[in-house]
C-alpha cells in the first residue's frame, strides 16, 4: 500500500512539472524560445478588410493584415530596418482608418475598415499570393517581414497626439521628397519636402514613348495641329506641376495618372510620330521614400530615424498603452 502512494505521488510531482512544460509548447506554436513568436500571439487588434477582388469582407487581426501590405508595398529583400518602417507607417494607416474611417472604403462596403485596392488604400497580397511569387523563398520572406511587425509591436507614428496621415512612396528620384501641400489640396506639417539620399535605384529614370494618336485619345486634345508642351508651374523641389500640352492645360499629376508616367517629375522629347517622357523616380514623391529608406537602412540607420527624417515633427507611439 505505501510503495502504491508512494508511485502516486511521484506521478502527481511528474505532471505538475511536465504537463505546464508541454503546454506552453504547444501554445507557442512547438517553440520554446520566448523569443520566437507568432503575429497570432502578440495581436489583439482587429480589422475589417475588404477584398476587392473577390468581394469577400475578411476579419483579421490588424497584424496579419500588415504582413499582407508590408510583402504588398515594399520589397522583403529591403534591408529589416526599412520593412520596420514601412510595418510601423503601415499599422498608422489601418489604425487611422479604423478610427477616422474613411468615406470611399464605407461607400463599397460600410462594414468595412481598409479595402485592398492600392487606388484607394494600401496595397495588400493575401498568402496565396505570397507564396505564388515567392515560391521557395516564401518561408523566409514571411519570417522576415513578421519580424519587421513584431519587432515593432503596436507602434504607430503621431503628430500633436494623433496618428498621422502616413504617405509613402517608391522612390522620390534619390533628391528631395515633396511637400503634400504641392500635390494635393491640404498641406500638413509633418509632410514636407526633406532631403533625401542621393540614391540610384530602379527607378531613378524611366522612358516611356506614347504615339501622338495615344496621345491624343489619352488627353482628349489634337496634338499634331499644335505640337507643342510647355511647363506653366513647378513645385518647390523642381517637379512639374502644371503644364500646356496644345491648347489644354493639366495637372501634372492628372496627366501622369492618364498617360501612366512614373511621376510628375519629366522631360519629353517630341518626334514624328511620338512623344517620349522620361521620368525620375516613382509615385507621387510625399512622405516616406521607400528606396530612401532602404538606403539609409544600409548604412545603420534604424527605423524610427528613417520614419523622423520623412516626417518631420513626429513621435511613435503604442496602441495598447
Amino acid at each position: 500500500m505505501r510503495r502504491m502512494i508512494l508511485i502516486s505521488f511521484i506521478l502527481l510531482i511528474a505532471s505538475i512539472v511536465i504537463i505546464p512544460a508541454c503546454t506552453t509548447l504547444l501554445t507557442s506554436g512547438g517553440k520554446s524560445n520566448e523569443n520566437s513568436k507568432d503575429i497570432e500571439e502578440y495581436d489583439d487588434k482587429a480589422i475589417n478588410v475588404f477584398n476587392h477582388q473577390t468581394e469577400e469582407l475578411m476579419h483579421m487581426k490588424l497584424d496579419e493584415y500588415l504582413v499582407g501590405v508590408v510583402a504588398g508595398e515594399m520589397p522583403a529583400s529591403f534591408e529589416l530596418e526599412a520593412l520596420k518602417a514601412q510595418a510601423v507607417a503601415a499599422r498608422t494607416y489601418a489604425y487611422r482608418r479604423i478610427i477616422q474611417p474613411d468615406q470611399r472604403v464605407k461607400k463599397i462596403n460600410d462594414k468595412a475598415d481598409v479595402i485592398t485596392s492600392p487606388d484607394i488604400c494600401q496595397a495588400w497580397t493575401g498568402d496565396d499570393g505570397l507564396r505564388r511569387n515567392w515560391g521557395t523563398e516564401y518561408a523566409e520572406k514571411r519570417e522576415k517581414i513578421e519580424r519587421a511587425i513584431i519587432e515593432t509591436k503596436g507602434q504607430i507614428i503621431v503628430y500633436d497626439n494623433n496618428p498621422i496621415d502616413p504617405l509613402y512612396h517608391s522612390t522620390c528620384g534619390g533628391y528631395k521628397t515633396e511637400a503634400a501641400g504641392e500635390v494635393w489640396s491640404n498641406s500638413y506639417p509633418y509632410l514636407v519636402s526633406v532631403d533625401c539620399t542621393n540614391h540610384k535605384d530602379k527607378h531613378y529614370q524611366d522612358t516611356k514613348e506614347i504615339n501622338i494618336s495615344e496621345l491624343d485619345k489619352a488627353l482628349e486634345i489634337n496634338f499634331k495641329a499644335k505640337p507643342e508642351i510647355k511647363i506653366l508651374t513647378k513645385t518647390g523641389t523642381g517637379r512639374i506641376k502644371t503644364l500646356q500640352i496644345a491648347d489644354k492645360e493639366f495637372k501634372a499629376t492628372d496627366l501622369r495618372v492618364k498617360l501612366g508616367l512614373k511621376s510628375t517629375w519629366f522631360t519629353w522629347k517630341i518626334g514624328s510620330e511620338t512623344v517620349s517622357f522620361t521620368t525620375r523616380g516613382f509615385g507621387h514623391g510625399v512622405g516616406l521614400c521607400q528606396y530612401g529608406a532602404n538606403d539609409l537602412a544600409s548604412k545603420g540607420k534604424k527605423y524610427d530615424e528613417i520614419l523622423k527624417r520623412y516626417y518631420k515633427g513626429v513621435e511613435l507611439v503604442s496602441i495598447f498603452d
